[in-house]
Formats: C-alpha cells, structure tokens, sequence
C-alpha cells in the first residue's frame, strides 16, 4: 500500500474511532442506568448467552482470576448471576445469569446498541454504503 494510502486509511480509521469511543460511547450511560462499573456489564453480557466457568469469563473479559472472582462476587450478591456445580468437571464451577440478569443484561444491550441520531438520520442508500463498508472490514 503507497504511503499516502496508509496516512488516509490512519485517518479514517482515528475519525471512526473518535465517532465510536468518544463522542457516542454509552459506556457511561449504561453503567449509570444499571449502577455497575462497565466491566461488570461486559461479564452479564458474557454470561447472558450461555454460562461460562470462572477460567472462561476472565479469559473472555481479559481479566484475571483474582479480579473476575471480585466480579463475579459482586454479580452473585446483586442477584444477577449464581454459581452451579459445572456437570462434568468437579473442580469447576459454572456461572449463569439469573432471570434478573438476564433482564439486565438485555437492558444494558439496548443502551450499548442504540444508534445515535446522525446515524439515524442517514438515507437507506448510505446506510446500505455503510453496512457494505463495514462488513468488507469485518472480513
């Protein structure tokens, strides 16, 4: 790739960086409506689809065991999530969201993918531009 490709394809990519991380990160919006710190929402998020073991969430959340178990702990107190016996490792415990969880986990999807109103506002033709855009860069 020439050099002044890799410059543009540089600023393309802070700008679309800036537009995520920056001036619509919800992260604080949703970790004041579910009154958790944003990690323990990535870990209910994780857990929502399906349960993990301790090993499998902190390597999931790139955290360590010491900090997934602080976590996991405050998840359990809050009724979000229950540790059950893993069915075929008796070393392991499983950790699976509750109802209420689940119900939390879902809440805080909503917030996390809502699209923010320019996103909105784009025509069906550029949000179709965009889409082919975005999955040509996911492949």
């Amino acid at each position: 790739m020439p050099e002044a490709d890799a410059e543009r394809a540089g600023t393309v990519w802070r700008a679309m960086l800036a537009l995520v991380h920056e001036r619509h990160d919800r992260r604080k919006e949703v970790s004041e409506a579910l009154d958790l710190s944003f990690v323990r929402i990535k870990a209910l998020r994780r857990l929502a689809g399906s349960p993990l073991t301790m090993r499998e969430l902190a390597a999931r959340l790139q955290t360590d065991a010491p900090y997934t178990t602080l976590v996991v702990d405050d998840l359990e107190r809050r009724g979000l999530v229950r540790r059950e016996p893993h069915p075929s490792d008796r070393r392991a415990k499983l950790v699976t969201t509750t109802e209420l969880g689940r119900s939390e986990a879902a809440r805080a999807e909503a917030i996390l993918t809502q699209p923010p109103p320019q996103m909105l506002a784009l025509s069906p033709e550029e949000l179709d531009d965009l889409a082919r855009l975005v999955a040509k860069l996911d492949s």
